[in-house]
């Protein structure tokens, strides 16, 4: 038995897990790989061949690299967990009229949950991923992320929903290097094809990005219940019609088919009458908004006006902006105004580098 305890890590068969896996085991831990498979396209009516990692070549690879470093490897099939959960909930939020984000879904009920039960099963202490970020524990006791020294790569925006038994577990080692480090590392342990393996950004059950398209074969009869609802503007003037409100997520400038004369932008979505509607760039702009289903990392709540950066997708920069609780979870008032809050998406609030907690923005 390793002095420094033995980890389950999920392995993808990209860079960074391999590399996860493969830096732990030289540092002494005692290493257990494993591979999810979470999704096949074929379930879904998709003829696309599968890609990233949900595809007998990433299986392969995980398992090479694992058998070439002397440390067990297992594929774990949890297609029927995340279907359930992650899948359903990325159909019932765009039916909805909100614009649903599965990896933080993915990764706050499934994967982690997945991984600790599985962990315990093999009498792992601890469970380690790919991801970029850092763990730490406050002074408080409570344990808490915080940014990647990779800032192009850093992923703590998707991991705000780890509860505290998962995050006390938990090992993120490509949290202090930056991707060009894990390249170099990939090479030096001889993997040439692995460093210069391409990344993917793909929803993976949604192969070509394509979500309308994943939401017509998963929901039957959906385009003709939803097709010809209205295009309205800011004052409910009808102006023309559009093929259906889960097509359209806030923000969008392309594809409307509608010409106004004049760039227009969905600011609004309502699934109960079907209309969508469009205004000037500046109506996107908001000044607070409602979110709820929190999960507190570093702190167990918030006094009202406390002051954080909050990060309303995952590429923002985040704005600053003061917290007050509210009945139905907190409200969020900025100093100035943002553009493009989308319901359904993830608000992150952070403490510098530290992520504070986050939760699902709610229709404002």
């Amino acid at each position: 038995m390793s002095r420094k305890g033995k980890v389950l890590v999920a392995m993808s068969g990209g860079i960074d897990s391999t590399v996860t896996a493969l830096m732990l085991n030289d540092e002494g831990y005692e290493v257990v790989g494993i591979t999810m498979k979470t999704w096949d396209y074929a379930s879904a009516g998709s003829s696309k061949k599968e890609t990233g990692c949900c595809n007998v070549d990433s299986f392969n690879d995980a398992r090479m690299a694992a058998v070439e470093h002397g440390f067990p490897h297992f594929i774990l099939d949890i297609r029927s967990e995340f279907g359930d959960a992650v899948i359903e909930n990325f159909v019932e939020e765009y039916l909805a009229g909100r614009t649903p984000n599965p990896c933080v879904m993915c990764n706050t009920h499934i994967k982690w949950r997945a991984l600790l039960k599985r962990a315990d099963a093999l009498g792992c202490d601890y469970i380690a991923t790919g991801h970029y970020g850092n763990i730490h524990q406050h002074t408080n006791g409570r344990y808490y992320i915080s940014k990647g020294l990779d800032e192009l790569k850093d992923q703590s925006y998707v991991l705000w929903g780890l509860q505290q038994d998962l995050l006390s577990r938990t090992l993120l080692p490509l949290g202090k290097y930056r991707k060009t480090e894990i390249r170099q590392m990939a090479l030096d342990y001889g993997y040439p094809e692995l460093a210069k393996k391409s990344e993917s950004y793909e929803i993976c059950f949604v192969p070509d990005n394509d979500y309308r398209g994943f939401l017509k074969r998963r929901v039957e009869g959906l385009e003709e219940k939803v097709n010809g609802g209205n295009f309205v503007d800011t004052n409910g003037r009808i102006l023309g019609k559009h093929k259906g409100y889960p097509f359209y997520t806030i923000g969008q400038r392309k594809g409307l088919d509608i010409a106004l004369g004049k760039p227009a932008f969905v600011t609004h979505i309502n699934p109960d009458t079907n209309t969508v509607t469009l205004g000037d760039e500046a109506d996107l702009n908001r000044q607070e908004m409602g979110v709820s289903k929190l999960n507190w990392l570093k702190y167990n709540g918030i006094t009202d006006g406390m002051e954080a950066i909050t990060r309303i997708r995952y590429k923002d920069k985040g704005a600053l902006s003061a917290l007050y609780n509210h009945e139905k979870g907190i409200r969020v008032r900025f100093y100035e105004e943002v553009k493009g809050i989308a319901p359904g998406q993830s608000a992150v609030f952070y403490e510098g580098d530290d992520v504070i907690g986050g939760g699902i923005i709610m229709r404002y």
